[in-house]
């Protein structure tokens, strides 16, 4: 009977890879819900449901010590949700609080480790409050801590984060004024780069951002999302990388040069060879799609080459040498703009906002990488979680993934800007999502590939036909072979 029971788990398998994949409604119905404007695709062992709606340009998301979801709605100000906690995913807000407001608040948020201070940025300053989380509002005007960062046109996002390995360190990160932004290859702009500021003993006087501050990293196009990774205190960054690309004369945009994420060394002192150094930008970029680019020997994926006609002093080897490459590479015009580690630093989860110059659309969705990372030759690093399950409806009847915030009983809250809305992400079983394994419930498939590529989900096993792994096998020969035959 060994040949019917191995055949049993063949059809088992066939009929699990077969199941779809799309989902949007929890496991456990909740009493109320907010219908989603455009219904997302949920990978397997995983629900979401829309927490808030009707937002103005939801980005950047954060809780306070009373559990208020903070959210910066873009261009209006600092606005405060008080939820209604049902468990698991049935989670509502209500009409959202003002606490500051104010057009140039467009992305960067924060909130000191007691809570008791708020920052966040324009694109010419970071600004501090003294916040009172009970009450959920802002009880003294606002400090300018950081200034002189820029003009407020081209990438306006300044990105903040506050170390909770270092005390007092606050990141910045500032992106370029355009698409190719000569300003960029002059280190004494600030354009382009990350920088770390010691808040614990400001004066009178803000910081110069250009002048002043530890650099972690310049060359860096738009790192719109920075995330410090809790079990080693790596900081990361990642980055949105041009919209158009020529080399050799050939346009080569629609799959080049890939999105990153880059590893920008630690802010305890310890000394890497990446911290402070230059990451390409505007001269080198990393490749994404290697077939499509002109004189590619030596090329692979996340290997930095040359944009336009090489020469003597800008050419492959100056860029493979000279610029720091990217820790990992993904598919151009994703467009990452947040990166969240999960309390242990196992995972990380990156929402892609998705592409606008691309003739077939990508991105659009939450993904997950587990940490530490795979190679950075890498085309198939993310797990794909949340999707849009029509990308030729995008970017206009989409999610559009921004911000990610954790509560405090290890839920994922994102934004979506396009849509107004605040979603949370939760896992059917009833465990946290931010469990040391972020691939609990999922099917290891591959995801992200270049065009052409074939391999395994990072941190996975190898997969047979339809995503399904060995230890998928193993788990449903056992099962089988559990059953009481004849």
């Amino acid at each position: 009977m060994a040949w019917l029971k191995g055949l049993l788990a063949v059809l088992y398998i066939a009929r699990v890879s077969a199941q779809s994949s799309t989902a949007s409604t929890t496991a456990t119905a909740c009493s109320s819900t907010i219908a989603p404007r455009h219904a997302p695709s949920v990978a397997p062992g995983y629900s979401v449901q829309v927490v808030a709606s009707n937002l103005r340009d939801p980005r950047g998301i954060i809780f306070d010590s009373s559990g208020h979801l903070l959210v910066v709605q873009q261009g209006y100000g600092i606005s405060s949700l008080s939820l209604t906690d049902d468990g698991g995913a049935c989670v509502r807000a209500g009409q959202p609080t003002d606490i500051v407001l104010g057009e140039g608040f467009n992305h960067g948020i924060e909130l000191s480790a007691d809570g008791s201070t708020l920052y966040a940025s324009s694109p010419e300053a970071v600004y501090s409050w003294d916040y009172d989380a009970n009450e959920a509002r802002n009880t003294s005007g606002p400090r300018e801590l950081i200034g002189q960062m820029g003009d407020a046109n081209g990438h306006v996002t300044r990105t903040l984060l506050l170390s909770r390995q270092v005390e007092g360190m606050l990141l910045v990160s500032r992106g370029s004024m355009s698409n190719l932004d000569p300003a960029a290859l002059d280190i004494s702009t600030g354009v382009s780069t990350i920088k770390a500021f010691n808040i614990s003993n400001v004066t009178s006087t803000p910081y110069n951002f250009a002048q002043d501050g530890l650099l972690l990293g310049w060359g860096l196009r738009n790192s719109v999302g920075v995330g410090e990774d809790p079990a080693t205190g790596g900081i990361y960054s990642v980055e949105n990388s041009v919209d158009n690309f020529v080399r050799d004369g050939e346009n080569i945009h629609q799959n080049n040069p890939g999105e990153e994420m880059n590893f920008h060394g630690y802010l305890n002192g310890t000394e890497t060879d990446e911290q402070g150094e230059n990451y390409g930008y505007p001269s080198c970029y990393a490749a994404w799609d290697v077939s499509a680019i002109p004189n590619n020997e030596g090329i692979e994926v996340g290997t930095q080459f040359a944009i336009g006609d090489q020469n003597s002093t800008l050419n492959d080897t100056f860029c493979r040498e000279d610029r720091v490459p990217p820790r990992l590479t993904f598919q151009a015009h994703t467009a990452p703009l947040d990166i969240k580690f999960n309390s242990n630093g196992s995972a990380a989860w990156i929402t892609f906002h998705g592409s606008w110059n691309r003739d077939d659309p990508t991105g659009y969705k939450l993904s997950v990488i587990p940490f530490p990372p795979p190679p950075s030759t890498s085309n198939t690093s993310t797990i794909d979680i949340l999707t849009n399950p029509d990308l030729s409806k995008c970017p206009y009847e989409c999610i559009r993934p921004v911000g990610l915030a954790w509560d405090s009983q290890g839920r994922l809250f994102m934004s979506s800007d396009a849509t107004g809305e605040i979603y949370v992400i939760v896992r059917n079983d009833g465990g946290s999502v931010d469990d040391a394994s972020p691939t609990s419930g999922l099917p290891p498939t591959s995801t992200g590939s270049a065009p052409g590529a074939s391999g395994t989900t990072a941190g996975a096993e190898p997969a047979f036909g339809g995503g399904v792994s060995v230890r998928d096998v193993t788990a449903v020969v056992a099962f089988v072979m559990a059953l009481p035959f004849a």
